[in-house]
């Protein structure tokens, strides 16, 4: 039995915006309250879940959506354009998609999707809801499983579009496959830095595949980054994966998983500190051209 490892508040820090969603979100006021609940539930996530980094240090109760510069874009899509859906895969708790409802986001076109269902309930234990209080589609699943994500590429004009876009997101149960063609927006961060170079290559087709072909859907995210240099690293669970560069990762998707042009990526490199050392960051963006 692994030895369990509680989450260690005092050695992250919430900003104040940070601090007031998960207040208004949790309906907790007392700040110690929250943090010791934060604590609480992170802990379980990680001992009892899956190790992953982002629930040990804390990240999976800070933004991330909110912080790249996509976001505004994606936010005006959902206000925009008629039914546009909102795809967060690897959504974990589901805390950024939580912070899209609360900025506008119609909570009826969104979709949530993890390989491990667990950390869905223990969201809504996290922020005290419910699935009739937070009616957000969830549907568990892999997607490198085929029969989960079928094997296609993007479409590239609307008339090549095999599905229809499905009426009632909720009815979608154990496939995101109805999807393909119909996403305006997937959100995927801290995702693609959990394996190797050529099933991140596999990832990007499959969720290159669920984009809409309309100009300005957007694909965006952050992960682990390398600064001089894309390379393979071993990871916290002594896994080898493959951190890309911004050059590496511009790359993989404008020529690899898109013809070339048929998409303009963005990608900032954006520095963070974890124990007592610094790290990389890229934070970026796939938009339809």
């Amino acid at each position: 039995m692994a030895m369990e490892s509680p989450i260690d508040i005092a050695s992250v820090q919430l900003d104040a915006e940070e601090l007031a969603f998960l207040k208004s979100q949790t309906g907790i006021q007392d700040e110690h309250v929250l943090l010791q609940r934060i604590s609480a539930i992170g802990s379980k996530a990680f001992n009892e879940v899956y190790r992953y980094g982002c629930i040990g240090n804390f990240a999976f109760a800070k933004f991330r959506i909110s912080r790249n510069p996509a976001y505004v874009h994606a936010l005006e899509l959902g206000n925009t354009r008629p039914g546009a859906i909102m795809l967060d895969i690897g959504c974990c708790f589901g805390h950024d998609l939580r912070k899209a409802a609360a900025d506008g986001f119609p909570v009826q076109n969104m979709v949530a999707s993890d390989l491990r269902p667990d950390f869905w309930a223990l969201g809504h234990e996290l922020f005290r809801s419910t699935p009739e209080t937070f009616p957000v589609a969830f549907i568990l699943g892999d997607a490198f499983d085929s029969s989960f994500i079928a094997d296609r590429k993007p479409f590239l004009q609307c008339s090549d579009i095999i599905n229809e876009r499905p009426a009632d997101l909720r009815s979608l149960t154990s496939s995101l496959t109805p999807l393909q063609g119909h996403c305006s927006i997937i959100h995927a961060s801290a995702l693609f830095h959990l394996f190797d170079e050529d099933r991140q290559q596999v990832l990007g087709e499959r969720l290159g595949s669920l984009l809409s072909p309309l100009p300005g859907s957007v694909i965006f995210g952050v992960h682990r980054a390398l600064v001089d240099g894309a390379g393979v690293v071993t990871n916290m669970r002594n896994e080898k994966v493959y951190f890309h560069s911004v050059e590496s990762w511009k790359k993989l998707w404008d020529g690899g998983v898109f013809p070339s042009g048929a998409v303009k990526v963005q990608g900032d490199l954006v520095p963070r500190m974890r124990d007592g050392q610094q790290q990389w960051m890229i934070r970026w963006s796939v938009t339809r051209v």
